[in-house]
């Protein structure tokens, strides 16, 4: 079996068995096409001696711990299905040890930033006379009380089904990660949005929430990453700290902020993993320090 056969079975399995996304599918392909041109003859004869090498390449040309990380991680997959499939009877990944990766903390905006964000976007919404700029404010507007709202990742958000959001509805029916689907409240702010944004959009008959004529036929996640910076350069933001993903996680992290579980904003994020979720601790941690600080007794009568 020659390496591209392995690698496009392996893909289809990924796909048809276990629901992995479209851009899960390109990066194992790029990660796995790289390891084979690295590892000759073919990636059925590849040792641990090779996948060590391939390693230490990386790390010379550069590449951080997590994208080292992440191409092992492709790889351990891949020869998981070799043995699986009985085309190996070992892992040559089995006695490699993870790349050591440091988890940065997530970026995010302030309550005030968000507010000034959403308020600039309703604005324009309001100003916009002309039928063209008043539609593309209303979907903007309609995007970001949607993303600050529920967290959405942002392709979940730009392949949202016209069904989604029925106005009577409070609730949003999200697919996320491998086609699980999970319920996401939906508030007032956001109903209103759509509701506005769904009014302009009454001529078209395509399935999706955010239709586009591109290949998809929705919203693509870098047409609305683009719009996003425009917005928040109108909002007098710094646009290099504002991003779809930025807005995830500062919906994650404002919810700790003010008293959420960690158990429901992993729900709510779709997180398989509460270690996923974890990354937000540090808000926690805030919190719950500036709660001994103000709410303990020992800390109040040391209060001068």
């Amino acid at each position: 079996m020659n390496d591209s056969f392995l690698i496009e079975s392996f893909l289809e399995m990924m796909s048809a068995e276990r629901g992995a996304a479209a851009n899960t599918l390109d990066a194992y392909q790029r990660d796995l096409g790289e390891f084979s041109e690295y590892s000759k003859p073919s990636l059925i004869s590849a040792g641990p001696i090779d996948v060590r090498s391939w390693i230490s390449d990386m790390e010379n040309r550069g590449y951080s711990a997590s994208s080292q990380a992440r191409k092992l991680s492709a790889l351990r997959q891949l020869y998981r299905f070799t043995f699986s499939e009985g085309l190996r009877e070992d892992d040559p990944t089995g006695s490699i040890d993870n790349p050591r990766t440091q988890r940065p903390l997530p970026k995010i905006m302030s309550e005030a930033d968000v507010d000034q964000l959403l308020l600039t976007a309703e604005e324009l919404v309001n100003v916009s006379k002309k039928d063209r700029p008043r539609f593309k404010a209303a979907r903007m507007h309609a995007l970001l009380e949607l993303l600050y709202a529920t967290g959405l990742r942002v392709s979940e958000l730009v392949s949202l089904p016209k069904s989604a959001t029925r106005r009577d509805t409070r609730f949003l029916i999200v697919t996320g990660k491998g086609n699980k689907e999970r319920l996401v409240p939906l508030g007032d702010k956001a109903k209103q949005a759509v509701s506005v944004y769904d009014d302009l959009l009454k001529t078209h008959d395509s399935p999706w929430l955010f239709p586009s004529s591109g290949e998809s036929g929705h919203l693509t996640r870098q047409h609305f990453a683009r719009e996003l910076k425009s917005l928040a350069v109108h909002a007098g933001l710094n646009a290099s700290k504002v991003s779809p993903h930025v807005l995830r996680h500062a919906f994650a992290s404002h919810l700790l902020q003010n008293g959420a579980d960690l158990r429901a904003v992993q729900q709510l994020l779709g997180h398989a993993d509460i270690s996923t979720t974890q990354i937000y601790t540090h808000v926690l941690e805030e919190r719950l320090r500036g709660l001994v600080e103000t709410a303990h007794p020992l800390a109040q009568a040391r209060q001068p």
